[in-house]
């Protein structure tokens, strides 16, 4: 059993318990968490005693609101670039374990589900969502692409919806996180503590189709047809510009939405979740993505952006190329060419 201020993990009965446990900080996960979970999967594996893994937080505001950061904008600001490539190395190897691991993985996406937190949750087998839920892939707002395989769940949305929210960074709720692939059962949260005892006391799964409930997608399904026309488009800069000339409120937020964002992140997670769409693994994905994240900080806008949203805040963040118009092919070819450093 693993228990610090951060994250409780132990057995429950036939089942594998983890529960991030920073509610003050919206449970955004540390290195030292993401390393915890890591080795919890290894013991387990192998284990015949548990059964199934189930991974919740405390509080009901949120699951995982992402990785904590300050430790990687710290170091990176220093000039040292190597402790933020480890990071995610080694946080991107236990995203493929959740999604490859051989036992039944039941993720409890109860509150703010975005970044780090999509990794340890929307691969998993098992993925249930309550009315609390709002799930997103914001990372082109702070110089970064979605990552920790999130291109890959992004690539499988229906139509183009995964490029839709991955260069918007849009957020969802429960029905339309159902309705884009990302989850697969609602529960309301009324009844998440009798479900979990439930499972913690059997390792039955069928317990989570006796407390699904039906939902409705909220605006996805209404506004795909009109998502596919302009996300089909090549380019990042392509897409942007068909967008300028609607009048629909979902369109001109979601232009505002791309022109906030970081141009280089958003030209490229374009390019990400479209090769993510032809890949046959989520190591090939993870490595895609760590192609940026690698060069994010000595040749992106990682430290800049997270300066402008999250340290000082004045969300006028100086971009290296500050239009997508500005950007050439070759400058973002250059984000994602081979790495001689490999995840895998």
């Amino acid at each position: 059993m693993i228990k610090t201020e951060d994250i409780h993990i132990r057995k429950a009965g036939p089942t594998g318990r983890i529960t991030l446990t920073r509610p003050d900080a919206l449970n955004a996960m540390t290195y030292e968490m993401c390393m915890a979970i890591g080795e919890a999967l290894d013991a387990w594996r192998d284990d015949p005693s548990v059964r199934i893994l189930v991974i919740d937080a405390e509080g009901s505001r949120s699951f995982c609101s992402g990785g904590d950061i300050a430790e990687l904008y710290a170091t990176g600001t220093a000039g040292d670039y190597a402790y933020g490539r480890k990071f995610w190395a080694d946080e991107y190897r236990i995203n493929a374990k959740v999604r490859e691991y051989p036992k039944p993985y039941v993720a409890i996406m109860d509150g703010i589900v975005m970044g780090g937190g999509v990794g340890i949750s929307a691969h998993g087998s098992h993925r249930v969502v309550t009315e609390n839920t709002l799930f997103a892939m914001p990372e082109c707002a702070i110089g970064l692409v979605p990552d920790v395989g999130g291109s890959l769940l992004l690539a499988h949305a229906p139509g183009h919806i995964g490029e839709y929210l991955g260069t918007t960074g849009a957020r969802i709720k429960a029905g339309d996180c159902i309705f884009a692939g990302v989850a697969d059962i609602f529960v309301p949260e009324a009844n998440l503590a009798e479900l979990i005892d439930a499972l913690e006391d059997t390792a039955d799964l069928s317990f989570l189709d006796t407390f699904a409930q039906d939902i409705e997608p909220e605006m996805l399904a209404e506004q795909q047809s009109d998502i596919n026309r302009h996300f089909v488009l090549p380019t990042a800069l392509n897409v942007i510009q068909s967008l300028e000339k609607e009048t629909q409120d979902w369109a001109v937020k979601a232009a505002k939405l791309m022109r906030r964002n970081c141009p280089l992140s958003v030209a490229c997670a374009i390019e990400i979740i479209r090769l993510a769409r032809a890949a046959g693994s989520i190591e090939e994905v993870l490595e895609l993505e760590y192609r940026f994240t690698y060069r994010s900080m000595s040749h992106g806008d990682f430290l800049e952006g997270t300066r402008a949203q999250i340290v000082d805040k004045d969300r006028n963040p100086r971009w290296r190329y500050p239009t997508l118009e500005s950007l050439s092919s070759s400058q973002i070819d250059q984000m994602l060419v081979p790495l001689e450093d490999t995840v895998f």
